[in-house]
């Protein structure tokens, strides 16, 4: 159990991690997600299903490396084991013929994209995509994207791939083009989120946006991971990850998720001797 059976190199950030956990592949739909908890004294970190195989009782997480528990996981490799992978937890998305669907995803938000996209096709709706990053080689998931979408547009921050710009400026130029939308899903940054739902706002175009608050238990326990829809205080982990993105107070949801870059950066900067930490020896 937990046993990683393969690992790959999506890019020069970024990993995708195929781990041996059938209960929970059993189980598994598109928008939930998984915690982790590499070694014993390990803090637990979610991450969203990529994928997963009922058949081989496998589940697949992409991982960028940003902090200490993400490079602890990026750096185990094939056979050898998580100490604990718990869920699948949260809600899984709302799945039906809708219609016609654009899903607009950035970065990693693009790993969170994929099931979803691929679920809504499987259900009839036919699925355009749009998916941003900062430069051509960061972008993941391109042909598994292009398998499930009948229409993908391609953004990148300094134009070496598909058109230069943000995300935003595309989902802009379809509305103008009389695109009609029964139901937007924005997977990515919260400050990408937040314009997209000014952007479907007008429109009345119901927006879903899967959030990534600071989590601990996910579980409901603990309330880290509260975030505000509506005025009114949910949590991540129980009540979502996926909100109408017309509700969520985006500004207060950035503001929580810099709350520990100080800390972040002092943890990938310790380094210990001996198994002692550096004071030991003075």
């Amino acid at each position: 159990m937990n046993e990683i059976t393969a690992k790959k190199q999506l890019n020069p950030v970024i990993k995708e991690i195929t781990i041996y956990a059938p209960d929970i592949a059993a189980k598994a739909k598109a928008g939930q997600f998984v915690i982790f908890r590499v070694n014993q004294d390990s803090e637990r970190i979610p991450l969203t299903l990529a994928a997963w195989n009922k058949e081989k009782g496998t589940i697949t997480h992409i991982v960028q490396e940003i902090g200490f528990s993400t490079t602890e996981l990026g750096n185990l490799e094939v056979g050898q084991k998580i100490q604990n992978v718990v869920g699948p937890l949260g809600n899984a998305t709302e799945i039906e013929n809708f219609g016609t669907t654009v899903i607009i995803c950035g970065g990693l938000g693009t790993a969170v994209a994929y099931p979803v996209a691929r679920a809504l096709k499987e259900a009839g709706n036919k699925v355009i995509s749009i998916i941003g990053a900062r430069s051509k080689e960061l972008f993941i998931l391109e042909e598994e994207m292009s398998a499930v979408s009948d229409e993908i547009y391609f953004t990148s921050d300094d134009g070496t791939k598909g058109q230069k710009g943000f995300v935003s400026d595309v989902l802009k130029s379809l509305l103008e083009k009389n695109y009609q939308f029964n139901r937007a899903f924005a997977i990515g940054p919260p400050i990408m989120m937040s314009v997209i739902a000014d952007i479907t706002r007008p429109y009345g175009i119901k927006t879903i946006a899967s959030l990534n608050p600071i989590m601990v238990d996910g579980m409901g326990m603990c309330g880290a991971c509260r975030v505000t829809i509506a005025g009114k205080t949910e949590f991540a982990c129980v009540d979502g990850p996926e909100f109408d993105a017309h509700k969520v107070d985006f500004k207060e949801l950035m503001l929580r998720l810099r709350g520990y870059c100080k800390e972040e950066k002092q943890a990938l900067s310790f380094e210990p001797t001996g198994g002692h930490c550096k004071c030991h020896n003075h």
